[in-house]
């Protein structure tokens, strides 16, 4: 008897770890060195210290 081959179906999952490999390892490529990839954006309107700190330097 013949055995079936059996197709194997992409899941969303999959593609997604698939993708996300694919673009980090071009970031590597194309930046030396490692890059961060869960950096927070920091708004401007919060207040911070040392913000104000260099404001006041300069003038």
């Amino acid at each position: 008897m013949k055995k079936k081959k059996v197709k194997k179906k992409i899941e969303t999952s999959d593609y997604i770890k698939a993708v996300k490999k694919a673009d980090r390892e071009l970031q590597l490529e194309q930046f030396v060195g490692w890059q961060r990839i869960t950096k927070v954006h920091k708004s401007k309107k919060l207040y911070d210290r040392k913000r104000e700190k260099k404001h006041f330097s300069e003038e």
